[in-house]
């Protein structure tokens, strides 16, 4: 499929036009945040062309393309939409928690800056690599014979980034909170200003804070990341107020000279002495604990560190990445993060090599190159958290690997890229260590799911297939030749079926049983089975049950017409379900004051099949045998 059509299906999938509220991308995932998610079809979109896996995470619903294309996919999907919806959207309904809300935010302010780091790092590998005496020796050169414009030239390369952080910053928050990103810049460079003391000179106490009011220092805040991005909220916030606030005649002198005194006051004088010492503090801390002695603080990040992703927390590494690179020019969480990337590229291969079923195949070898250059969605979501077990491997292979990197003293010269395209943030005399780390890491993995992780089974019964026929068929071979009982769904009066004000189920065109007219709002398994069908409207649900059976519960009539409305279902389709478990709520009242009858006929569509007998009648309660049926012989 072409990337246009691949976008139109994926609008279409997701409920059309009218049901999305925001689309925004990472380097891997499409991500939407919709009105309504129960109109998604997650099982069709994950089967388009070029889909390699999608889930929910923080209100939103992401679609794993990979590097590159995802892009491409993106701008088509904005092409479609046209102005109706854009990246930057306010979402009408708030998805997630706060917290989940929070670090969303988070995320959405940082992902636009990282390709500038990420080149400023490659930079720094290169000039680690072009200043190495090993290296200049090669061509009977040494450090010392390197022009000084050379070296001037490369800092201009390296430092700028990191020296005009906070105007970045700035500029994103002022971006993702609604305000007027060109007066974030400004705001941004004003924290960086040559009038004020240099944060690195005062650093290295070459040069003293500005002391305000006896007490309030005041510092360039070069490199630092907090202060900026709680001045971008702030100001952002006070230019919406000033906006309603302001006649629109005065609007355009007097509503940025505000701003910018205001917010460019609270920067300097409150949030940035205050907030930069919460980022040392934060950084100190985070330090500490990789740099544990024996090793323990990269285990126990290279274990754990792969669940960040999974629970879409895993921006808040940006902000720390960044800090630490500005303040002290080394990377401590890349190498020791990259090792998870290896270790789930060592399970999935693992995993490739060993599987038979042809779909698990083609989903793993692409998976595991994709984690070697840095992008395990496809892994993880595709592959290693669906199986379970070799998602507990690559973390333990990912301890190992981390163990060794943080013992070894392995830093990161940048950040962002990982795996194969990480070793130019390595590019000094650390290169050996890093290849050596990797490969550790991806061993194990592949060793221990190979060995003990993951068990070969066949093609019909693999997991990743074919899930809710697979389970149907379990079911549906139990007591083929055994009498079944269906106990009764509902509480409430049995009616028979011929009574029933509706041709389809009073001449038995759906199949032979009862009806009930319920007292409680509340439907309930009447055997063991799997949900094999539940409608969008909810008013319905379908059970594969024992001898092949196949059951349906069918709340009122017609009142598919509610589209929805008064239904909440308490199971989804592939479900496995017990006798007695709660299927589905429906509020009563309401659905009789909208005008319809709520007897529910419960019915064997495949009645021909079967020998039946209605073994109840009056008033019955839930869990009352109810149907009695055998296969005709």
């Amino acid at each position: 499929m072409e990337n246009r059509e691949i976008a139109e299906k994926v609008i279409e999938l997701v409920g059309g036009k009218e049901n999305i509220q925001s689309v925004a991308h990472c380097a891997t995932r499409l991500r939407i945040i919709t009105a309504d998610k129960e109109k998604i079809n997650m099982k069709a979109v994950e089967n388009l062309d070029k889909v390699k896996g999608s889930f929910f995470n923080s209100g939103q619903y992401q679609i794993i393309f990979g590097t590159g294309l995802v892009n491409k996919i993106y701008d088509e999907v904005q092409s479609i939409l046209g102005t109706s919806v854009t990246a930057n959207a306010t979402p009408i309904k708030k998805e997630g928690t706060t917290f989940q809300r929070a670090v969303r935010t988070f995320g959405d302010v940082f992902v636009p800056i990282i390709p500038v780091l990420v080149a400023t790092g490659l930079f720094m590998g290169l000039r680690g690599l072009l200043t190495q005496e090993a290296f200049l020796s090669i061509f009977g050169m040494s450090s010392d014979s390197l022009p000084d414009n050379f070296i001037l030239f490369t800092q201009v390369l390296t430092d700028t980034a990191f020296a005009f952080l906070p105007a970045l910053v700035c500029w994103s928050t002022f971006r993702i909170f609604g305000g007027n990103p060109v007066i974030g810049i400004v705001i941004g460079l004003m924290l960086v200003s040559p009038s004020l003391p240099n944060a690195y000179e005062v650093g290295q106490q070459t040069a003293s804070p500005l002391y305000f009011f006896g007490f309030i220092p005041v510092v360039g805040y070069q490199g630092s990341v907090l202060p900026a991005f709680i001045t971008g909220i702030v100001g952002s916030k006070i230019e919406k107020f000033l906006k309603k606030k302001i006649p629109d005649a005065i609007d355009l002198i007097v509503t940025p000279f505000l701003i910018l005194l205001s917010s460019s006051l609270l920067a300097l004088f409150v949030i940035g002495p205050i907030f930069h010492q919460v980022e040392l503090i934060v950084l100190a801390v985070v330090e500490k604990l990789l740099v544990l002695p024996l090793g323990i603080g990269g285990l126990i990040y290279g274990c754990f560190g792969q669940l960040l992703g999974i629970f879409g927390i895993h921006h808040i590494l940006n902000f720390l990445e960044i800090s630490m690179l500005s303040q002290t020019g080394w990377n401590m969480l890349n190498p020791i993060g990259t090792c998870g990337n290896m270790a789930q590229a060592g399970a999935v291969l693992a995993i490739a090599i060993k599987a038979k079923n042809t779909k698990m195949k083609q989903i793993a070898y692409p998976s595991a190159l994709s984690a070697t250059l840095g992008i395990t969605e496809p892994a993880v979501f595709g592959v290693t958290l669906r199986l379970g077990k070799p998602f507990i491997m690559s973390m333990i292979a990912g301890g190992v690997g981390g163990f060794l990197a943080s013992i070894l003293g392995l830093k990161a010269t940048g950040m962002a890229l990982t795996g194969i395209p990480g070793t130019l943030l390595y590019l000094n005399n650390q290169l050996p260590i890093y290849l050596f780390v990797n490969v550790v890491a991806m061993a194990v993995a592949f060793a221990l799911t190979y060995t003990i992780g993951y068990k070969e089974v066949p093609e019909e019964a693999e997991q990743t297939t074919t899930p809710i026929q697979t389970t149907i068929e379990s079911v549906s071979t139990l007591e083929n030749s055994e009498e079944v009982v269906l106990c009764a769904a509902l509480s409430g009066k049995v009616i028979p079926l011929e009574e029933v004000e509706d041709e389809v189920f009073n001449k038995g065109i759906l199949g032979q049983g009862v009806a009930i007219m319920p007292k409680e709002g509340k439907v309930f398994a009447p055997c063991d089975g799997v949900i094999s069908t539940i409608p969008s409207t909810k008013h319905a649900i379908g059970i594969a049950g024992a001898a092949d059976s196949e059951i349906l519960i069918h709340v009122g009539m017609d009142t598919v017409k509610l589209e929805g409305k008064y239904f909440n279902c308490k199971v989804k389709t592939g479900d496995t379900i017990k006798k007695g478990d709660i299927l589905l709520e429906f509020d009563m009242n309401a659905i009789q004051s909208a005008g319809y009858t709520l007897v529910t006929p419960m019915v064997i569509c495949n009645s021909d099949d079967y020998n039946i007998d209605i073994i109840a009648s009056g008033e019955i309660q839930t869990g009352v045998e109810l149907i009695r049926f055998k296969k005709n012989k």
